[in-house]
Protein backbone atom coordinates (compact mmCIF):
# COMPACT_ATOMS: atom_id res chain seq x y z
CA UNK A 1 0.00 0.00 0.00
CA UNK A 2 2.86 2.86 1.12
CA UNK A 3 4.72 1.71 -2.27
CA UNK A 4 1.60 2.31 -4.59
CA UNK A 5 1.03 5.76 -2.68
CA UNK A 6 4.69 6.45 -3.31
CA UNK A 7 4.57 5.30 -6.87
CA UNK A 8 1.35 7.64 -7.48
CA UNK A 9 2.31 10.96 -5.84
CA UNK A 10 3.73 13.07 -7.93
CA UNK A 11 7.46 13.93 -8.30
CA UNK A 12 8.81 17.02 -8.75
CA UNK A 13 9.99 18.48 -11.70
CA UNK A 14 14.27 18.96 -11.67
CA UNK A 15 14.97 20.79 -14.97
CA UNK A 16 18.19 19.72 -16.52
CA UNK A 17 20.68 22.08 -18.12
CA UNK A 18 19.70 20.62 -21.79
CA UNK A 19 16.14 21.82 -20.84
CA UNK A 20 16.72 25.60 -20.23
CA UNK A 21 15.56 27.25 -22.85
CA UNK A 22 18.78 26.50 -25.88
CA UNK A 23 19.82 29.16 -28.01
CA UNK A 24 21.94 29.32 -31.21
CA UNK A 25 23.96 32.18 -31.50
CA UNK A 26 24.11 33.26 -35.70
CA UNK A 27 27.03 34.45 -37.53
CA UNK A 28 26.60 37.85 -39.19
CA UNK A 29 27.96 39.36 -42.67
CA UNK A 30 30.00 42.27 -41.59
CA UNK A 31 26.94 44.49 -42.81
CA UNK A 32 24.62 43.05 -41.03
CA UNK A 33 24.40 46.40 -39.02
CA UNK A 34 23.27 48.06 -42.11
CA UNK A 35 20.04 46.06 -41.95
CA UNK A 36 19.25 46.65 -38.31
CA UNK A 37 19.03 50.49 -38.96
CA UNK A 38 16.43 50.11 -42.22
CA UNK A 39 14.21 47.92 -39.68
CA UNK A 40 14.51 50.36 -36.76
CA UNK A 41 13.51 53.78 -39.52
CA UNK A 42 10.47 51.30 -40.30
CA UNK A 43 9.60 51.12 -36.61
CA UNK A 44 9.89 54.43 -36.24
CA UNK A 45 7.66 55.55 -39.28
CA UNK A 46 5.22 52.98 -38.07
CA UNK A 47 5.19 54.31 -34.34
CA UNK A 48 6.67 58.26 -34.69
CA UNK A 49 4.76 59.12 -31.46
CA UNK A 50 6.00 56.10 -29.57
CA UNK A 51 9.28 56.68 -30.33
CA UNK A 52 9.54 60.61 -30.05
CA UNK A 53 8.04 60.32 -26.65
CA UNK A 54 11.14 57.60 -25.49
CA UNK A 55 13.44 60.20 -27.06
CA UNK A 56 12.85 62.71 -25.31
CA UNK A 57 14.91 61.23 -22.17
CA UNK A 58 17.90 60.88 -24.11
CA UNK A 59 17.77 64.60 -25.35
CA UNK A 60 17.64 65.25 -21.47
CA UNK A 61 20.21 62.98 -20.65
CA UNK A 62 22.48 64.61 -23.43
CA UNK A 63 21.59 67.85 -22.15
CA UNK A 64 22.06 67.03 -18.05
CA UNK A 65 25.72 65.71 -19.31
CA UNK A 66 26.55 68.76 -21.07
CA UNK A 67 25.59 70.78 -18.36
CA UNK A 68 27.78 68.79 -15.89
CA UNK A 69 30.81 68.69 -18.07
CA UNK A 70 30.62 72.80 -18.66
CA UNK A 71 30.14 73.70 -15.02
CA UNK A 72 30.66 70.83 -12.96
CA UNK A 73 33.24 68.39 -14.44
CA UNK A 74 33.66 66.60 -11.17
CA UNK A 75 30.50 65.14 -11.21
CA UNK A 76 30.72 63.68 -14.97
CA UNK A 77 30.98 60.35 -13.98
CA UNK A 78 28.12 60.38 -11.60
CA UNK A 79 26.16 61.98 -14.38
CA UNK A 80 27.10 59.36 -17.20
CA UNK A 81 26.26 56.57 -13.88
CA UNK A 82 22.91 58.13 -13.78
CA UNK A 83 22.42 57.35 -17.49
CA UNK A 84 23.57 54.42 -17.55
CA UNK A 85 21.20 53.46 -14.71
CA UNK A 86 18.08 54.99 -16.75
CA UNK A 87 19.06 54.38 -20.09
CA UNK A 88 17.84 50.71 -20.87
CA UNK A 89 14.50 51.11 -19.01
CA UNK A 90 13.83 53.70 -21.54
CA UNK A 91 14.62 51.78 -24.09
CA UNK A 92 12.79 48.56 -23.05
CA UNK A 93 9.94 50.56 -23.77
CA UNK A 94 11.34 50.83 -27.78
CA UNK A 95 12.10 47.19 -27.70
CA UNK A 96 8.29 46.47 -26.52
CA UNK A 97 6.94 48.56 -29.37
CA UNK A 98 9.31 46.58 -32.46
CA UNK A 99 8.75 43.56 -30.94
CA UNK A 100 5.16 43.84 -31.33
CA UNK A 101 5.62 45.30 -34.68
CA UNK A 102 7.19 42.28 -35.46
CA UNK A 103 4.98 39.42 -34.24
CA UNK A 104 2.14 41.44 -35.87
CA UNK A 105 0.51 42.95 -32.48
CA UNK A 106 -1.27 46.27 -32.32
CA UNK A 107 0.89 49.12 -30.53
CA UNK A 108 0.14 49.31 -26.88
CA UNK A 109 2.20 52.27 -24.95
CA UNK A 110 0.65 51.62 -21.71
CA UNK A 111 2.40 48.33 -22.11
CA UNK A 112 5.37 50.13 -23.52
CA UNK A 113 5.44 52.05 -20.17
CA UNK A 114 4.88 48.84 -17.65
CA UNK A 115 6.65 46.04 -19.58
CA UNK A 116 10.08 46.78 -17.54
CA UNK A 117 8.38 46.03 -14.45
CA UNK A 118 8.41 42.07 -14.48
CA UNK A 119 12.15 42.35 -15.46
CA UNK A 120 12.77 44.52 -12.67
CA UNK A 121 15.29 42.17 -10.95
CA UNK A 122 17.14 41.34 -14.05
CA UNK A 123 17.09 44.62 -15.14
CA UNK A 124 18.16 46.05 -12.09
CA UNK A 125 21.25 43.33 -11.63
CA UNK A 126 22.33 44.45 -15.33
CA UNK A 127 22.11 48.23 -14.61
CA UNK A 128 24.16 47.75 -11.10
CA UNK A 129 26.97 45.93 -13.09
CA UNK A 130 26.80 49.22 -15.54
CA UNK A 131 26.95 51.31 -12.80
CA UNK A 132 30.30 49.57 -10.94
CA UNK A 133 31.94 49.35 -14.59
CA UNK A 134 30.95 53.26 -15.01
CA UNK A 135 32.36 54.03 -11.41
CA UNK A 136 35.91 51.67 -12.18
CA UNK A 137 35.83 53.63 -15.25
CA UNK A 138 36.02 57.19 -14.12
CA UNK A 139 38.41 55.92 -11.48
CA UNK A 140 40.92 54.84 -14.02
CA UNK A 141 40.50 58.07 -16.53
CA UNK A 142 41.41 60.36 -13.12
CA UNK A 143 44.36 57.87 -12.30
CA UNK A 144 45.63 58.38 -15.89
CA UNK A 145 44.79 61.96 -16.03
CA UNK A 146 47.13 62.29 -12.60
CA UNK A 147 49.65 60.35 -13.96
CA UNK A 148 50.72 62.80 -16.67
CA UNK A 149 49.73 65.90 -14.72
CA UNK A 150 51.25 65.37 -11.52
CA UNK A 151 51.21 68.79 -10.25
CA UNK A 152 47.59 69.76 -9.99
CA UNK A 153 44.63 68.05 -11.53
CA UNK A 154 43.67 69.90 -14.46
CA UNK A 155 40.49 71.43 -15.57
CA UNK A 156 38.29 70.19 -17.88
CA UNK A 157 39.39 73.21 -20.08
CA UNK A 158 43.76 72.63 -19.62
CA UNK A 159 42.84 68.93 -20.45
CA UNK A 160 41.36 69.11 -23.79
CA UNK A 161 44.24 72.08 -24.48
CA UNK A 162 46.90 69.58 -23.13
CA UNK A 163 45.16 66.97 -25.74
CA UNK A 164 45.80 69.42 -28.86
CA UNK A 165 49.46 69.17 -27.55
CA UNK A 166 52.07 67.30 -29.28
CA UNK A 167 53.77 66.70 -26.07
CA UNK A 168 51.12 65.01 -24.54
CA UNK A 169 50.33 62.30 -27.04
CA UNK A 170 51.08 59.63 -24.78
CA UNK A 171 48.20 60.93 -22.54
CA UNK A 172 45.97 61.20 -25.58
CA UNK A 173 46.85 57.17 -26.65
CA UNK A 174 46.90 56.19 -22.53
CA UNK A 175 43.46 57.73 -21.66
CA UNK A 176 42.16 56.57 -25.12
CA UNK A 177 43.31 52.96 -24.05
CA UNK A 178 42.04 52.78 -20.99
CA UNK A 179 38.74 54.17 -22.40
CA UNK A 180 38.30 52.23 -24.84
CA UNK A 181 38.74 49.38 -23.24
CA UNK A 182 35.99 49.87 -20.47
CA UNK A 183 33.90 50.97 -23.32
CA UNK A 184 34.04 47.65 -25.46
CA UNK A 185 33.46 45.85 -22.10
CA UNK A 186 30.38 48.22 -21.17
CA UNK A 187 29.42 47.27 -25.53
CA UNK A 188 30.08 43.57 -25.10
CA UNK A 189 27.59 42.74 -22.00
CA UNK A 190 24.82 45.67 -23.03
CA UNK A 191 24.79 44.85 -26.68
CA UNK A 192 21.87 42.36 -26.54
CA UNK A 193 21.57 41.49 -22.74
CA UNK A 194 18.31 44.42 -22.69
CA UNK A 195 16.69 42.73 -25.47
CA UNK A 196 17.30 39.05 -24.42
CA UNK A 197 15.97 39.85 -21.19
CA UNK A 198 12.54 41.47 -22.21
CA UNK A 199 12.21 38.91 -25.31
CA UNK A 200 13.16 35.75 -23.09
CA UNK A 201 12.68 36.79 -19.37
CA UNK A 202 16.25 35.32 -18.26
CA UNK A 203 18.41 36.37 -15.57
CA UNK A 204 20.87 39.22 -15.95
CA UNK A 205 23.80 36.93 -15.90
CA UNK A 206 22.68 34.72 -18.71
CA UNK A 207 21.69 37.75 -20.95
CA UNK A 208 25.52 39.45 -20.49
CA UNK A 209 27.02 35.87 -21.15
CA UNK A 210 25.04 36.18 -24.63
CA UNK A 211 25.81 39.11 -25.70
CA UNK A 212 29.39 38.59 -25.50
CA UNK A 213 29.06 35.30 -27.04
CA UNK A 214 27.43 37.34 -29.88
CA UNK A 215 30.31 39.92 -29.77
CA UNK A 216 33.07 36.94 -30.04
CA UNK A 217 31.74 35.50 -32.74
CA UNK A 218 30.54 38.42 -34.72
CA UNK A 219 33.79 40.78 -34.05
CA UNK A 220 33.40 42.34 -37.96
CA UNK A 221 29.70 43.08 -37.42
CA UNK A 222 29.68 44.44 -33.71
CA UNK A 223 32.85 46.44 -34.44
CA UNK A 224 31.03 48.00 -37.52
CA UNK A 225 27.76 48.38 -35.19
CA UNK A 226 30.08 50.26 -32.51
CA UNK A 227 31.66 52.71 -34.82
CA UNK A 228 28.48 53.28 -35.88
CA UNK A 229 26.78 53.87 -32.45
CA UNK A 230 29.36 56.03 -32.07
CA UNK A 231 29.44 58.39 -34.85
CA UNK A 232 25.61 58.90 -34.70
CA UNK A 233 25.54 59.42 -31.48
CA UNK A 234 28.31 62.13 -31.74
CA UNK A 235 27.05 63.54 -35.02
CA UNK A 236 23.70 64.28 -33.20
CA UNK A 237 25.55 65.37 -29.93
CA UNK A 238 27.00 68.20 -32.18
CA UNK A 239 23.36 69.33 -33.48
CA UNK A 240 22.21 72.56 -31.73
CA UNK A 241 21.19 71.77 -27.90
CA UNK A 242 21.70 67.88 -29.42
CA UNK A 243 18.04 67.60 -30.55
CA UNK A 244 19.51 64.72 -32.77
CA UNK A 245 19.77 62.59 -30.33
CA UNK A 246 15.54 62.77 -29.80
CA UNK A 247 15.76 60.73 -32.97
CA UNK A 248 19.15 58.70 -32.65
CA UNK A 249 18.40 57.58 -29.23
CA UNK A 250 14.53 55.78 -30.39
CA UNK A 251 16.69 54.73 -33.89
CA UNK A 252 19.76 52.73 -31.90
CA UNK A 253 17.15 51.29 -29.68
CA UNK A 254 14.87 50.09 -32.40
CA UNK A 255 17.97 48.71 -34.12
CA UNK A 256 19.42 46.88 -31.14
CA UNK A 257 16.07 44.81 -31.21
CA UNK A 258 16.44 44.14 -34.53
CA UNK A 259 20.60 43.37 -33.60
CA UNK A 260 19.27 40.67 -30.95
CA UNK A 261 16.66 39.18 -33.24
CA UNK A 262 19.02 38.83 -35.83
CA UNK A 263 22.41 37.12 -33.68
CA UNK A 264 20.00 34.87 -31.28
CA UNK A 265 17.99 32.38 -32.03
CA UNK A 266 15.47 30.89 -30.72
CA UNK A 267 14.06 27.50 -31.14
CA UNK A 268 10.48 27.38 -32.40
CA UNK A 269 8.99 25.69 -29.34
CA UNK A 270 11.02 27.31 -26.73
CA UNK A 271 9.84 29.08 -23.87
CA UNK A 272 10.57 32.16 -22.23
CA UNK A 273 11.88 31.10 -18.84
CA UNK A 274 8.99 32.53 -17.08
CA UNK A 275 5.60 32.01 -19.59
CA UNK A 276 3.69 35.81 -20.06
CA UNK A 277 1.19 37.03 -22.33
CA UNK A 278 2.11 40.18 -23.70
CA UNK A 279 -1.35 41.36 -24.42
CA UNK A 280 -4.84 40.05 -24.39
CA UNK A 281 -4.96 41.32 -28.04
CA UNK A 282 -2.47 37.64 -28.66
CA UNK A 283 -5.41 35.37 -28.13
CA UNK A 284 -3.35 33.23 -25.77
CA UNK A 285 -0.08 33.44 -27.69
CA UNK A 286 2.76 33.39 -25.85
CA UNK A 287 6.48 35.50 -25.71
Amino acid sequence: MTNTLLEASPQPCVPTHSEAAPKQINLLPWSAPFSWLRLAWRDIAAHPLTSLFYGLPFWCMALVLDAVFEFEPEYAMMAVSVCLLLGPFAAMGLYDASRRREQGLASDFMQSLTCWKQHLRSMGMLAGVLLVLALLWGRASLVVTALFFNTIMPSDFDVMEAALNADNWGFVIAYAVVGGAFAALVFSLAVVSVPMILDRDTDAITAAITSMEVVGKNGAAMLLWAVQIALLVGVSAMLPMALGLAVVGPLLAHASWHAYRDSVRWPVNAQPLKHRVISSNSNGKNL
